[in-house]
C-alpha cells in the first residue's frame, strides 16, 4: 500500500529524499532507484560530521543541535541539484517536519520508507560495519513525525523485496528508467 501527496505540477527534475528510520532500507532502495533512473545519488549518512558518528556509535541519540549542521550539508546537496536542473536521489532520515523544512524545495519529493519496528529492528541487528546501533531505533521511531499533506511525498511499505519497492516508487511518481 502506498500513500502520496503530490502537487499537480510535479517537477521535471526532482530530487528524491529517501527517508525513514535507520534500518528501513533507505540506502538499498535509493541505490536501486539511482541505477534504474541514471540519476546522481548521495548517501546522507556519509555527510554526518565525525562527532555525530562517534556519538551514535557510542549508543547516544543525536539531538537537534547535532543534526542542524548535518541537515544543512544535505540541503546544500539538494540545492545544488535543483539550481543545476539536475535530478538526484539522497538518503536522509528526515524524521521531523522541522528537518524536512530545511530540505524542502520546489523540486523535492520525500520518499518515506515505512515498516514495522520489529522488522526494522531485526535488520539492524544483522548489520555489520554501520555506526547506528539497534538500541537507537526506539528513539528514532519516537522522533518520527508523519508527513503533511503539503509535503510532496510518497509513503511506501518497506519489508518487501527492494526491487518491488522501487517499482512502486517509480509507478507512484510516474518515472520511467532513463527519465531525467
Amino acid at each position: 500500500m502506498t500513500s502520496s501527496s503530490l502537487s499537480a505540477a510535479f517537477p521535471a527534475h526532482p530530487v528524491l529524499v529517501v527517508m525513514g528510520v535507520s534500518g528501513v532500507g533507505k540506502s538499498t532502495v535509493a541505490a536501486l532507484l539511482s541505477e534504474r533512473l541514471g540519476w546522481d545519488f548521495a548517501e546522507g549518512d556519509t555527510m554526518h560530521p565525525t562527532a555525530n558518528v562517534e556519538k551514535m556509535a557510542a549508543g547516544h541519540p543525536l539531538d537537534d543541535t547535532d543534526r542542524w549542521p548535518w541537515l544543512e550539508i544535505v540541503a546544500s546537496w539538494i540545492r545544488q541539484h535543483e539550481e543545476a536542473g539536475e535530478p538526484g536521489i539522497i538518503t536522509c532520515s528526515a524524521l521531523k517536519r522541522s528537518y524536512r523544512d530545511v530540505l524542502r524545495g520546489p523540486g523535492v519529493v520525500f520518499v518515506h520508507l515505512a515498516g514495522p519496528t520489529d522488522l526494522i529492528g531485526d535488520r539492524l541487528s544483522k548489520r555489520v560495519d554501520h555506526f547506528m546501533p539497534p538500541g537507537l531505533l526506539d528513539s528514532q521511531v519516537a522522533t518520527l513525525e508523519p508527513l503533511g499533506a503539503d509535503e510532496a511525498h510518497v509513503v511506501v511499505d518497506a519489508g518487501r523485496a527492494p526491487e518491488t519497492e522501487v517499482d512502486e516508487i517509480l509507478s507512484e511518481l510516474d518515472l520511467g528508467a532513463g527519465v531525467g
